[in-house]
């Protein structure tokens, strides 16, 4: 096996594919192995790219053209339409979410490398009314379309590690946060807004309560996650290939306390709550997780609320 390899990212100007492009960018190797040539896919990338920019929809076929002829080796697929704009707009959820994922695979599946794909999956897949504490074991139940979406797609990706022509790595992303306030379409965007507001110092009304719970992760802890999820040893892996990143399970009251100890305890009487019960159901209630068997495989959290707060806002790596 060559020490060079070919590496694709889709999404790669959304904000978790601008996060791994950096860090593979910073590296300039995963695993030990250098990365000789990267290619970059999205709608909005720049016109002057250092890498290869592939401008475009994934799903449409001259882009799918290009990604096939570039034959990377590892390919981190992270572009979507996020859960708020898939669940308002089936068509182009299902366009780009599942239709556009599945002919992605395929045409890896055809150049006959075997690529290892690594897929940003989603906790979405999870669903609501869980238990106190989710195990590999829960079931399924996602209650939007973009975590049915996400759901298959870890199926497929699975089948075609089966079948000897993909190795599929689907890796379930929590809250990552913190996103630019205007992200649009993302109705858990309040972990985001909130880390801003609590930073600068500007009064902010959270739509979940005090006590509402999430699963966290920064996003450069997101991107070291998704890197070594290429290169770590799944050979005994459970077949489903797929594991849920571990995760800080934080209140946003934890938040608030650990934005007052750092930036001050004014911010304490920044925050108003207006619980609305439709986000509070699906992004205020998560209980424990069992991610044993995804930090057997060395993938982590961001250690601490504070570290939490520190890497999300740009002052730590």
């Amino acid at each position: 096996m060559s020490d060079a390899m070919r590496v694709l990212i889709t999404g790669a100007a959304g904000f978790i594919g601008a996060h791994v492009a950096g860090l593979l960018r910073e590296r300039g190797e995963i695993g030990g192995r250098r990365i000789d040539a990267l290619a970059l896919t999205d709608l909005t990338l720049p016109q002057t790219s250092e890498e290869i920019a592939i401008r475009g929809d994934l799903a449409d076929l001259g882009v799918m053209a290009k990604v096939a002829t570039f034959r990377p080796d590892v390919v981190f697929h992270l572009a979507a339409v996020p859960g708020g704009a898939s669940e308002q707009d089936y068509a182009l959820g299902r366009r780009v979410n599942l239709d556009a994922s599945l002919a992605l695979f395929e045409a890896l599946a055809a150049s006959g490398s075997r690529p290892t794909v690594v897929y940003a999956s989603s906790i979405a897949v999870y669903g609501t009314q869980l238990p106190d504490l989710v195990t590999p074991a829960t079931p399924l139940r996602p209650p939007l379309t973009y975590g049915a979406h996400k759901r298959v797609c870890e199926i497929l990706l699975a089948d075609f590690t089966r079948r000897g022509l993909l190795d599929g790595r689907s890796v379930r992303l929590p809250g990552i946060v913190a996103r630019a306030k205007s992200s649009a379409g993302l109705t858990s965007a309040f972990m985001s807004d909130i880390l801003h507001a609590l930073k600068s110092g500007a009064a902010y009304t959270c739509p979940v309560g005090p006590e509402a719970t999430a699963w966290w992760m920064s996003a450069r802890r997101c991107a070291e996650n998704l890197a070594h999820a290429a290169v770590m040893d799944v050979s005994h892996a459970d077949p489903e290939r797929a594991w849920p990143l571990p995760v800080l399970r934080l209140s946003i009251q934890e938040i608030v306390d650990t934005c007052a100890a750092r930036y001050g305890e004014n911010r304490r009487t920044l925050v108003a709550f207006e619980p609305r019960s439709d986000v509070e159901a699906v992004f205020g209630r998560y209980p424990r997780l069992d991610d044993a068997s995804a930090r057997a495989l060395g993938l982590r959290d961001d250690g601490s609320a504070d570290e939490l707060v520190r890497r999300a806002l740009g002052e730590i790596n």
